[in-house]
């Protein structure tokens, strides 16, 4: 699978299984912030977990935001991803020299403690927020899910995203056994065949209910950069040079603006 979400059913060990892959997204958004390979390889995983929670976004332009703060120094991240499988976002820190180079880095030193924020919103109204310090703690305390997300990327020090990918596992309310969602935490790559993963979790009967393409795509755009500029008053406008460049903090694009008024 490449660029898609998966959602998967065995319905007679009562388990749905998402899976997503999102390495063209974060290949665009880590070239467009010239990030480091420590900012890609955290936007990476950011990216897919917004893809696998965004698997339930519906409604016409709503769009599921995943926001994490932190103490270490990656600062933390923001990530969207809509209901027409759209993904964008940035990390806090952008380049991160006392990791990038030395291979996989320490959540513990990169990370430390944290605060995950996930948005369900449309236009003008927020449709769901939960607060937790893991995405699992969201699925069991704001949602009640006996479920659990893994994620997995890896960058070279070129900043070439060489996988990003994501799983949840959800054992539903009449599930039988012992609880499926423990399972991912096996140190197995998820670079494989979707039958492959599942096989893994003894769930070889599943069936694809659903799949969906995912890609990168922003809301920027120069008339959104120029209608910026347009809210200035004539005094605030007084010493900006003839053209200035905006750039989108979400995916790291730049407009060159004119600021006289039209």
């Amino acid at each position: 699978m490449t660029d898609c979400r998966e959602e998967w059913y065995d319905a007679d060990a009562k388990v749905a299984v998402t899976i997503v892959d999102v390495k063209g997204a974060a290949q665009e958004l880590a070239r467009g912030h010239l990030a480091g390979p420590t900012s890609a390889y955290y936007l990476a995983k950011a990216l897919a977990a917004a893809a696998l929670l965004g698997s339930e976004v519906s409604e016409k332009d709503e769009t599921l935001i995943v926001q994490m703060k932190c103490e270490g120094p990656l600062g933390g991240f923001n990530v969207e991803c809509t209901a027409e499988g759209t993904l964008r976002g940035y990390t806090e820190k952008k380049t991160l020299d006392d990791f990038d180079g030395l291979g996989c880095p320490d959540d513990r030193k990169a990370i430390g403690k944290r605060q995950i924020q996930v948005t369900r919103s449309v236009p003008g109204r927020i449709l769901s927020q939960g607060i937790a310090t893991s995405l699992d703690g969201y699925l069991a305390g704001s949602l009640q899910r006996k479920a659990t997300i893994r994620l997995e990327a890896s960058v070279s020090d070129e900043v070439e995203i060489l996988e990003s990918r994501g799983i949840l596992v959800e054992d539903l309310p009449d599930a039988t056994g012992d609880l499926v969602s423990c399972r991912i935490a096996e140190p197995k790559s998820l670079a494989v065949a979707s039958r492959n993963i599942l096989k893994r979790l003894g769930l070889e009967h599943a069936e694809l209910r659903k799949t969906a393409p995912l890609r990168f795509a922003c809301r920027c755009s120069a008339d959104r950069a120029a209608a910026t500029l347009a809210a200035l008053s004539d005094e605030e406008r007084k010493g900006l040079p003839p053209t200035i460049a905006i750039t989108c903090h979400m995916c790291g694009r730049t407009f060159s603006v004119g600021t006289a008024r039209s």
